[in-house]
């Protein structure tokens, strides 16, 4: 499956949604027991966590093409075709966990899948520790769809995703590659694109994230 195939079939769920409304509707309980992390500013928090998480959801073939075409150009594709394989496998071939989950819910649970191991594939390497690549509203955005997914749900897909990660990296060897050419490739317009997405995701849509170490706990 390609990003582009991806994208389509979160247009016809997005098409289906602006029908039936179903999947904003299931926010509202969602929007009242949204964490303390989080402050949402809008008249109706049901429609702004609906933006975001729609956004959230299509920007998911643009951040495995920036992927992709950042790897290739650097010279390492072969390297991170199995992460792009399996961020695209959550699309096309979704696990036995999502048995019920339709529509944009569904969607929402494989893209913070595809996330999340994109998460995982910065963290596990010394190279993208080093650089910043990864926006800490990206991080935040993750944190924020693992409570609207909830728990335990949400720690059952981290857990089957840290699983993942160390069979796609094997032994600890990954984490002391040197990957500054796909750091340096990173400065295109493409990865310059994702960067400003995450950057305004939240606020764009009227949600704060407000950490403090009360809301920690």
């Amino acid at each position: 499956m390609t990003p582009e195939s991806i994208t389509q079939i979160i247009s016809q769920a997005v098409e289906r949604e602006c029908a039936s409304g179903q999947f904003q509707q299931g926010l509202r309980a969602r929007a009242e027991a949204l964490h303390s992390l989080f402050r949402v500013d809008a008249p109706d928090p049901a429609a702004a966590l609906h933006g975001f998480a729609r956004e959230y959801v299509e920007m998911t073939p643009g951040v495995i093409h920036c992927v992709q075409v950042c790897a290739e150009r650097a010279g390492v594709a072969e390297l991170f075709q199995p992460f792009i394989e399996t961020a695209t496998g959550y699309f096309a071939h979704p696990s036995v966990l999502l048995a019920g989950y339709e529509g944009l819910d569904g969607l929402l649970v494989k893209a913070y899948q595809c996330h999340r191991l994109m998460e995982e594939m910065y963290e596990n390497n010394r190279s993208f520790r080093e650089s910043n690549l990864l926006e800490p509203e990206a991080t935040q955005a993750n944190l924020l769809v693992h409570h609207l997914i909830g728990e335990p749900f949400a720690n059952e897909l981290d857990q089957a995703i840290l699983i993942t990660v160390r069979q796609i990296i094997g032994s600890g060897r990954y984490y002391d590659l040197n990957l500054a050419p796909f750091v340096n490739q990173a400065s295109d317009e493409a990865w310059q694109w994702m960067r400003e997405y995450w950057t305004n995701l939240l606020t764009r849509n009227g949600i704060q994230f407000q950490f403090s170490f009360r809301s920690a706990l």
